[in-house]
């Protein structure tokens, strides 16, 4: 079988930013003969995420994550349907999903890499499978939960940057949910801040590309900032920090202003925030959902129901094509996106 896949043609470089052409797009032949536990699958959706900007250097700077190796097939999350079985686990017309996908159309797997999905968990929104009702929003539903400390009745005002993107989007509409009084996104779009207060019920945006990011925190925060689930880093947390109450909490999620810099993670504070942290005794906390993994499955189900009635609302950046990947990938890593950035490589 013929198929196409996309490999790392070159890497940007620890303080490099990434371009299409570090990735290419090859044709490959699939072995026609199964061996017993493998598994053909036709590739759905993948899923491009800032994490994966690590994984382009020769070395991620984390244990947990590989880095990906130059003239290999690039692989993240994606999901599929299997075409042919030898696994006793997966039947032919089964949908699986992974966080090891390869970026090809086609793919044998092993059965044991592989999750079985229920459709009617995502009510049949595949795609859903690699944001709002997977890993994404296990992410921003248990970085809430463990991190967060939100009460309701409290009075709490919670604040997301990265506000727009596939795991601020649904953090946001959790911690409303949850009990904050106040949720106030910040992003780099007029488009994203219509769409985070008009669609998503966001209190307040902040657009940090024409806006002063500080003078309109205390305009929408009239009460400080209890909560901060933190998806950037750099001057624009920096920022919330500063205006954070007392005994408040940094939920650390990403730092993806950072990503392109040579700077271990998380990426140094300056001394002035590092006393603003300790003077307020405010936690600020690396968040892993990783660690968490024993309580998906209960969240897993609570996404879902919220999804299905419209308590949660899922957005979505879709392009078609796997010879798309690299262009899809610098474009999330540049703020292009609203919501989660799928390739769509099959119906």
């Amino acid at each position: 079988m013929q198929v196409q896949r996309v490999v790392l043609s070159s890497r940007p470089g620890k303080n490099g930013v990434p371009v299409p052409e570090n990735f290419r797009l090859e044709e490959t032949t699939l072995a026609p003969d199964l061996k017993d536990g493998e598994i053909l699958v036709r590739t759905l959706h993948l899923s491009v995420d800032p994490y994966m900007r690590c994984r382009m250097n020769e070395d991620t700077g984390a244990d947990y994550i590989t880095p990906w190796r130059l003239s290999e097939c690039v692989d993240g999350a994606g999901v599929g349907v299997v075409e042919s079985s030898r696994c006793s686990a997966c039947a032919e017309g089964d949908v699986v999903t992974s966080f090891s996908w390869p970026w090809q159309t086609h793919a044998v797997m092993k059965g044991s890499d592989l999750q079985k999905v229920d459709p009617q968990l995502v009510d049949g929104h595949l795609s859903y499978v690699l944001g709002a009702i997977g890993l994404t929003g296990l992410t921003a539903l248990m970085g809430i939960r463990e991190k967060g400390n939100i009460t309701k009745g409290a009075n709490q005002t919670m604040v997301v940057s990265g506000a727009a993107g596939a795991c601020g989007s649904i953090a946001g509409q959790i911690g409303r949910l949850d009990g904050c009084v106040r949720v106030v996104g910040i992003c780099g779009s007029g488009e994203k801040c219509r769409v985070l207060v008009e669609d998503l019920a966001f209190s307040a945006a902040i657009n940090y590309r024409l806006e002063d990011v500080p003078a309109r925190l205390k305009e929408c925060c009239p009460d400080g900032i209890d909560v901060y689930f933190d998806n950037v880093g750099g001057a624009i947390s920096d920022s919330v920090i500063a205006q954070m109450n007392n005994g408040s909490h940094v939920i650390l999620c990403g730092q993806i202003s950072q990503y392109n810099k040579d700077v271990p993670y998380p990426p140094p504070l300056s001394a002035e925030i590092q006393d603003t942290l300790q003077n307020k005794n405010i936690t600020r906390e690396r968040f892993m959902v990783l660690n968490y993994m024993n309580k998906a499955d209960a969240a897993l189900c609570e996404l879902s129901q919220c999804v299905k009635s419209g308590q949660i609302k899922v957005l979505e950046t879709v392009v078609n094509g796997i010879e798309n990947m690299g262009d899809a990938f610098c474009s999330m890593m540049k703020g292009g996106n609203i919501g989660k950035q799928i390739i769509k490589i099959s119906d």
